[in-house]
């Protein structure tokens, strides 16, 4: 019996590591989705990947919604050419997903150039079957 109970512990525990994974996985790439659609002002993706409630607090202390976030970038008050991700840990916590890690950014806001590292804390939500970013606070850090 104890052999039996030993399996089907490492078999229920595998499954559970692999619907991680995947939900992992998925979260990670609705991050990388929304870094490309920053860029390239794909505005559908980020309506779909922001969150109605967003709040979104950069690194100089300003903060958006997902309506004034969307409306900086159509306006050209923010403007980013290259978002990339150095570092990424994600935690589940059944439909969030918390995200800690460093970028290196190119952006233009308000005019002003910004070439920087950014340390980065970032909430997802499963809401249906589409992760939604909900919340993004970011600090920046020595080049």
């Amino acid at each position: 019996m104890k052999p039996f109970l030993l399996f089907a512990g490492l078999f229920i525990s595998s499954i559970a590591y692999a619907q991680n994974s995947a939900a992992e996985k998925a979260v990670l790439e609705v991050e990388k989705q929304r870094f490309e659609a920053q860029v390239t002002r794909n505005y559908a993706v980020l309506e779909k990947t922001l969150g109605d409630e967003l709040t979104y607090n950069h690194s100089n202390g300003n903060q958006d919604t997902k309506q004034s976030f969307i409306q900086s970038l159509k306006d050209g008050k923010q403007s980013y050419e290259s978002i990339g991700a150095q570092e990424q840990t994600i935690h589940l916590y059944g439909n969030t997903a918390v995200i800690t890690g460093v970028c290196l950014v190119k952006a233009t806001n308000n005019g002003q150039t910004i070439n920087t590292k950014l340390r980065y804390t970032d909430v997802y939500v499963k809401k249906g079957s589409q992760w939604q970013m909900v919340a993004w606070q970011s600090l920046k850090l020595a080049n």
